[in-house]
């Protein structure tokens, strides 16, 4: 597990307390210079109503401008936070190039244990088949390297290239030693060829199963990779005999990389890696492992976690992004709605006295409502579409961090545009009653 503490000290408090100070008194201080020039003169000739039709046919103020941008901004923080957390949990149920789902991972260092040397293969062998022999396990597979989280890159050249020069190389490919069954185990699905058996050891032939993208690059196509060699820095040549499928290697939002596998005995590591796959319950499936492994020597030290558990940290950018996002998005909203129902009811106990003579006059419900709320629906309306298109532009980048992150997806429109109408309908019901509520005789005779 990933564990960061946070603990602020008193600084981060204080940095804080001053921007709040900051931007109170910045907000705060507009309207308080607009009250200190006011003419109270004016005021009482004008009276403390609008006159009727005065608001509707004013020019935009700044005010209105400052609340368009602040709907503006709440959007592109919703349209954010919606983007990350479809991108999050396609993450979690997307398909890596493995199969996370009901597999383990066993680490069991056999170098600690006191192997080394020619100890090691029959010891994994052992530790291969007795894990293998438990009840529900389905494979069993060895790996010196995990997909998705270390990294163990080697150049690769062509067949035909004589002069092994690091800037020779053809690519520089992902290498991982494996164990036979290791790719069933792991959930990688082998396209075409075949997969290593026991019989690939160090006196047979030097052989490897590449990734569609090594096939691409390398040979031109996975056809001509098959039977095809390629070499090594050492200059060892090696003959693909299997294509694998692409998968995810350093990051979530790479793009497709070179990768390569080989067989474990032909290429001895201390492999400490285990990949168990099996539909058993965790928790049972945990203890037997352990009890198996320590019934061929209680000296091994072995860890066990779930494939899942393992992953924590690739997915710790896009968690904290969706979090923040999240946060910041909920933030917007509460500020959205504070401005849309600041404005709504300073629009309706501005324009009261007009609002009374129509329904005198027999306006209808809808009349008085767009009468008395019609700008701040269209501010409303202003600023969700220009937040929905900036939220579009800036969700690409979230794509760089939040893996299949998209803003082309019908249900995130849908989702923001359904997000803002409540919050101008949440923003506005006060208002709208009260404007509903109009007595026309009791506004004429205060007048």
């Amino acid at each position: 597990m990933l564990h960061m503490p946070v603990n602020p000290d008193t600084s981060v408090y204080f940095v804080a307390l001053l921007l709040a100070l900051a931007s109170g008194f910045l907000f705060g201080a507009v309207p308080v210079r607009q009250v200190l020039r006011t003419n109270p003169y004016e005021v009482v000739k004008s009276g403390s109503v609008a006159p009727i039709g005065g608001m509707a046919g004013r020019r935009i103020t700044a005010r209105e401008v400052l609340l368009a941008m602040q709907i503006a901004i709440c959007a592109v923080l919703v349209t954010s936070s919606m983007v990350a957390v479809r991108g999050l949990l396609r993450s979690l149920h997307d398909h890596f190039g493995f199969e996370p789902k009901n597999a383990m991972l066993v680490s069991a260092d056999l170098h600690m244990a006191g192997y080394s040397g020619g100890r090691v293969p029959p010891m994994q062998k052992c530790m291969i088949d007795a894990v293998a022999a438990i009840p529900g396990v389905e494979s069993v597979g060895l790996t010196d390297a995990l997909l998705l989280n270390d990294k163990n890159p080697s150049n690769v050249f062509s067949d035909r290239t004589i002069d092994l020069r690091p800037s020779n190389a053809a690519a520089n490919a992902f290498m991982y030693h494996i164990s036979p069954e290791y790719l069933h185990a792991e959930g990688t699905t082998l396209l075409s060829g075949r997969a290593f058996t026991w019989h690939d050891d160090k006196d047979s032939p030097r052989v490897a199963v590449v990734n569609h993208e090594f096939a691409r690059e390398i040979f031109g196509s996975a056809r001509k990779a098959i039977g095809n060699y390629y070499k090594m820095p050492d200059g060892t040549r090696i003959q693909v005999v299997g294509i694998a499928e692409d998968g995810k290697y350093s990051t979530l939002t790479e793009e497709p990389q070179v990768a390569m596998f080989l067989p474990i005995l032909q290429w001895p590591s201390s492999a400490p890696w285990l990949v168990v796959r099996s539909s058993r319950d965790a928790g049972q499936l945990r203890e037997a492992i352990q009890r198996t492994l320590h019934q061929l020597d209680a000296a091994l030290p072995v860890e066990i976690e779930t494939r899942y558990s393992e992953m924590v940290t690739v997915l710790f950018p896009s968690q904290m992004a969706t979090a923040a996002l999240g946060v910041m998005g909920l933030m917007g909203a509460m500020l959205s709605i504070t401005g849309i129902f600041g404005m709504a009811a300073y629009a309706v106990s501005k324009r009261l006295r007009e609002l009374g003579i129509r329904v005198a006059l027999g306006a209808q419900r809808k009349q008085v409502l767009q009468a008395a709320l019609g700008r701040p629906f269209k501010l409303l309306a202003w600023g969700s579409t220009a937040g929905l298109f900036l939220g579009i532009l800036a969700s690409r980048v979230l794509a760089f961090v939040v893996y299949q992150a998209t803003p082309r997806d019908p249900l995130v429109l849908a989702g923001v545009v359904l997000a803002m109408s409540l919050l101008g309908l949440l923003a506005t019901w006060i208002p709208a009653r009260r404007a509903l509520s109009v007595d026309p005789m009791i506004l004429l005779r205060e007048e």
